[in-house]
């Protein structure tokens, strides 16, 4: 096989044995609540089973510019579900909302019968917790545009955009913000954790470029908090996650971009797994902040087990040429695709392996600095079933103050992503399981975790560290009843 075509295709190979497709779902016929001609059956946030009345149901779907759509309806299956079919769940209605105030009036039913809600922006959600059983899903998917200000080189995103809408709208104009590594993420989510990206060296993070938000808080109010208006909030959600309203629209700083860049894969075989991880380890730590390489080491569906990492260089691609010859000079490559060549090539190349519909689990962990044990560490637990990636953080990420922002992990140098993906149920449970021992190998040289990709509510409080108490007390003034829970929650103060 060219060299060429075996590294431009190896990353999405190799992770397109463990994430296959599923065919899509089938529907069957109506209703909406507009119509509705019985109660229904919910659940509250505490998990006590609640009766939604016909007129009630009738209200709110008079009242909405949307659909609000049932169990029966010929959308409904397609709505309800996500990016990962491990979470096949069913909400008691889904309410389809096309603006703000379709926003606001689906939070204010909720919140007047403590009915349990989950928001699906993207529905990019690993954990699954953008959908629920017997509750509200409060749907954004129909509110992705993008509009750019080429002058003021700012970009504003529905709630529902993906993060491929938010490249395809900026890159025309010869202008970028930092996006992650699926283009069929959900912006929304994506951005209030954090937000990775392959230019968060150069860019900082989605949260350092986001500028104002859209926010509905559980009172229904439809608010527009920046760096002067609700700061505090602005300050939450910039990290923080749905823990503190509805994101409907960001506004994200631009960048002049030249989306001709050097990029593509380097391939090792794994057995020079160790030669490699030892001196990015040590050459890393010196890299310019438009150099971006991200090691991950996968398995194609021939079985070959491969490591290989992600390179892009955000400048003159002959000083990335001279910055990038020693790790091409490390042991001998299957393959190097790294190239000129443009921006979205490698933005897309996960979107198929990562694709709607498989069955997947991710553990995460942040390391702050590379070390000889995690090398081993990594190395000596190595399970060919498993997948592990990185986002590689630093450089301008690591200049922005800690309690500057409510993203908890500024000392990262990188988080490492320990996931698998499988099609039969039946391989849940050994699958999880492997992920889990992975992690838990690794816990000695890792701290923290990324809430986008894995979350645990009881260790919330440890893993945003110093920001907590502030982020509680904000919890407890917009969110007292803790209406938005399914995420990393904050316990409102």
């Amino acid at each position: 096989m060219d060299r060429r075509i075996f590294c431009r295709t190896a990353i999405a190979a190799g992770v397109a044995a463990s994430y296959p497709l599923l065919g899509a779902c089938s529907r069957s016929e109506p209703p909406v609540a507009s119509s509705a001609n019985t109660s229904i059956r919910g659940i509250s946030f505490d998990g006590a089973e609640l009766e939604l009345e016909k007129a009630a149901l009738k209200e709110l779907g008079d009242a909405m510019t949307g659909p609000v759509i049932l169990s029966g309806h010929p959308d409904y299956d397609g709505a309800r579900s996500i990016w990962n079919s491990m979470h096949d769940k069913r909400p008691a209605l889904i309410a389809r909302c096309l603006n703000n105030e379709d926003v606001s009036k689906a939070v204010t039913f909720a919140a007047e019968r403590d009915l349990l809600v989950a928001v699906r922006g993207g529905g990019h959600s690993w954990p699954g917790k953008s959908v629920c059983d017997d509750g509200m899903m409060i749907d954004l998917s129909q509110l992705t545009n993008v509009t750019v200000d080429t002058e003021a080189q700012r970009a504003v995103a529905g709630g529902g955009a993906l993060l491929g809408h938010l490249d395809q709208a900026s890159l025309p104009h010869g202008l970028v913000t930092t996006a992650g590594v699926v283009s069929h993420t959900g912006v929304g989510g994506f951005t209030l954790g954090g937000g990775f990206g392959r230019l968060n060296r150069k860019y900082g993070l989605a949260v350092d470029n986001l500028r104002s938000a859209t926010m509905i808080t559980a009172d229904g109010k439809i608010l527009t908090v920046n760096s002067d208006e609700d700061a505090d909030l602005f300050w939450a959600v910039r990290g923080g996650g749905g823990n503190f309203g509805v994101a409907t629209e960001f506004e994200f700083q631009l960048h002049p971009f030249d989306r001709n860049v050097l990029s593509g894969n380097i391939v090792w075989p794994f057995e020079q797994a160790k030669d490699v991880l030892e001196f990015y380890a040590e050459w890393s730590a010196g890299l310019s902040d438009e150099m971006y390489v991200g090691p991950v080491i996968t398995t194609t569906p021939e079985g070959v087990r491969i490591i290989m990492t992600d390179v892009v260089y955000n400048g003159d691609p002959a000083t990335g040429e001279k910055e990038l010859a020693p790790l091409r000079a490390i042991g001998t490559p299957i393959a190097d695709d790294v190239i000129v060549q443009d921006y979205t090539v490698l933005q897309t190349n996960l979107d198929v392996p990562f694709g709607h519909g498989i069955r997947s689990y991710a553990k995460n962990g942040m390391v702050k600095a590379w070390s000889q044990g995690l090398v081993d560490t990594m190395l000596d637990a190595d399970d060919p079933r498993i997948f592990i990636g990185s986002h590689v953080a630093g450089a301008a990420v690591k200049r922005v103050g800690e309690l500057d922002t409510a993203f908890p992990h500024r000392n990262a140098e990188v988080m490492i992503v320990i996931a698998a993906g499988w099609m039969d149920p039946a391989e849940d449970d050994g699958l999880i399981a492997a992920c889990r021992d992975y992690h838990k190998a690794l816990e000695p040289h890792v701290g923290g975790y990324y809430t986008n990709i894995d979350f645990d509510g009881s260790r919330a409080a440890s893993n945003y560290g110093p920001a907590y108490d502030r982020l509680s007390h904000i919890k407890g003034r917009y969110d007292p009843r803790n209406l938005f829970r399914l995420n990393s929650n904050i316990s409102p103060a």
